[in-house]
């Protein structure tokens, strides 16, 4: 085996697919030029989140931000929380950029790349919330083993996350949210579950939280049912 098998053999399984289609409209190249060198984050260094902005209250990490909607309203709520970003496609990154300098925000940072990357970065108990909305699904079975969501990625997610931390995992995948939720509720950590699912009642999952912000791509309803919305605690 050479070298490059022995790499390969180590690399996770790609959680997504293309990184890049149509042309990158010229003003959001330009933000890629400008705007993104001053807000990257390098995974190959420890990230402290609370060190990436004065003053921060709060971190808080996106992944798979898409064209950056959800994450850029959620960070200009909250301009105390350092709000980070994860995604692998180009094109979104550049969106995000563009909802990002027309906001005028300062407290949102970015990867554009694999998120989980970003994750082996951080620190233990660094996030307060996490945001895994619309994840790339999958469907089909022989493609389940690049989901995001897999006993690694779960075991990451509860390293990073404070006790009492939130994750909200969001999808419109019937298969894709049985999914998370046997993983998630099945991890634990010392005997214990690391997560517990807050919902009481059937609203709590079939309708979109009071603090929800919808996208386009939400919209367009491509899953096989209407959108769940599954909040999770670190216990």
């Amino acid at each position: 085996m050479t070298d490059d098998d022995s790499d390969n053999a180590q690399r996770p399984i790609r959680s997504f697919g293309r990184t890049r289609s149509r042309t990158i409209k010229p003003k959001q190249a330009a933000l890629i030029d400008t705007l993104l060198p001053s807000i990257t984050l390098d995974p190959l260094q420890p990230i402290e989140p609370m060190a990436l902005m004065a003053g921060a209250a709060e971190a808080w990490l996106e992944i798979g931000f898409g064209g950056g909607e959800h994450m850029a309203a959620q960070a200009a709520r909250r301009p105390d929380a350092v709000v980070m970003g994860a995604e692998p496609f180009w094109n979104g990154a550049a969106s995000a950029l563009r909802h990002i300098d027309e906001a005028g925000l300062k407290n949102v940072r970015l990867l554009v790349g694999d998120a989980r990357d970003l994750l082996a970065a951080l620190p233990d108990a660094s996030l307060d919330r996490v945001f895994i909305m619309f994840p790339d699904p999958w469907p089909k079975i022989r493609h389940h083993k690049r989901r995001l969501i897999q006993t690694e990625t779960v075991a990451e997610l509860a390293r990073v996350l404070k006790p009492g931390g939130r994750l909200r995992f969001a999808s419109d995948w019937e298969d894709y949210v049985d999914w998370t939720l046997e993983r998630f509720l099945a991890f634990q950590l010392g005997g214990d579950p690391a997560f517990c699912w807050s919902a009481e009642r059937a609203d709590d999952w079939r309708l979109p939280p009071a603090d929800h912000i919808t996208t386009r791509y939400e919209e367009k309803r491509l899953g096989d049912i209407a959108p769940i919305w599954l909040d999770f605690e670190r216990t």
